[in-house]
């Protein structure tokens, strides 16, 4: 079987963008540039579904410029025996560390690729066994071919998502791209009342719009919208006689949240403060305290009132950067991910909880 035409690598990595665009998970893992120097590799040395050829993860980290600018198959052949044998002293130029094979393997790959279906491991092979074991899946492959190119790589690539990513990855996806559109110009808010205000474009915006029309419908009984404001501090929108109606008073002068939504639903309404992360400003312990203290003023019990991180994706930095400092009672909401909730369960005081009490609830 002859070798597959070679792509460079900054051309791989261009198509890894497009073939994996935001809401795919572990995305960083499939479109930084090691994973395109991995899948420009496996191709070198003709790493493909079928032609018995496999990859061994440190091979990538033997490569080197040099070597990546020989691309006759005599040249890619030899390469391929030399990268099995035992390294015999320093590779000069070599493209990373020794050490840098396991998060080839671990996060590139295992992580990455395998679980996307880019790339298929050789069956019977033993965990422990060092022979090579990943190849590019034929249809991925094929998207890496130079002469694809145009609206007839675009097709390929549309083609390729639609059988190859779950229906949940896409409609991930699909939410995630509406939301680059709409940071290109205002974004146009639609109220549980039917009422629509203007916000400035940006992601924070974008998340906003997310819980007002996804969020609220799908959690809340009877939302309402009380307060919603964007970060230059200006307010969108401010409902005071609903804030009235449930005994809430609005002082801008205090650090109100993004925004703050009531369910009116229950005998006893609930207040709920949302905080909007594009990439900073969770609800945090000292957050949560602080506007504990605005609600219980209003006459609130504490139990009546829920906090909400809400984040575009869960693979955004946003999110991974300040998982950590999210306050236990809260929950955390993704815009790509409408139907789900992460619930932060602040552990009982007294008898234990089981996971079989939790899966109940």
């Amino acid at each position: 079987m002859p070798l597959p035409p070679l792509l460079p690598v900054p051309d791989i990595h261009q198509r890894l963008q497009t073939l994996f665009p935001g809401g795919t998970a572990n995305r960083n893992y499939v479109t930084r540039e090691i994973a395109a120097r991995t899948v420009f590799v496996m191709l070198y040395i003709g790493a493909v579904e079928g032609a018995e050829r496999w990859l061994r993860p440190d091979q990538v980290t033997r490569m080197t410029d040099a070597q990546a600018a020989l691309v006759d198959d005599a040249s890619r052949d030899a390469w391929l025996k030399e990268s099995m044998r035992p390294a015999a002293g320093h590779i000069e130029g070599r493209w990373y560390a020794t050490n840098t094979r396991e998060p080839i393997r671990d996060e590139t790959l295992r992580e990455g690729l395998v679980r996307m279906g880019a790339v298929k491991e050789r069956e019977g092979l033993p965990t422990t066994s060092p022979h090579p074991r990943y190849a590019l899946a034929g249809g991925f492959a094929g998207l890496f071919d130079p002469g694809l190119t145009g609206k007839t790589l675009q097709a390929a690539i549309e083609e390729w998502q639609a059988a190859s990513l779950s229906g949940g990855a896409l409609a991930r996806v699909a939410i995630m791209r509406r939301g680059a559109v709409a940071r290109e110009g205002r974004v146009l808010v639609t109220f549980p009342s039917g009422e629509t205000r203007n916000m400035e474009p940006g992601p924070s915006s974008v998340i906003t719009r997310a819980v007002v029309e996804d969020f609220a419908p799908r959690f809340l009984e009877q939302p309402g919208v009380i307060w919603l404001s964007e970060s230059r501090n200006q307010v969108v929108a401010r409902d005071d006689r609903l804030a009235r109606d449930i005994g809430l008073t609005i002082r801008p002068d205090r650090n109100l949240p993004d925004l703050i939504l009531a369910d009116l639903g229950p005998d006893d309404p609930l207040l709920v403060f949302v905080e909007v992360v594009a990439t900073a400003g969770p609800v945090n312990e000292a957050r949560q305290t602080a506007l504990v203290a605005i609600a219980t003023e209003a006459g609130f019990c504490e139990d009546r009132v829920a906090f909400v991180t809400a984040y575009a994706d869960r693979d955004d930095a946003a999110f991974k950067g300040s998982v950590s400092e999210l306050a236990w009672r809260s929950f955390a909401w993704f815009m790509s991910e409408p139907d789900h909730i992460v619930v932060l369960r602040r552990g009982a005081d007294t008898e234990p909880v089981r996971l079989s009490d939790l899966m109940r609830a």
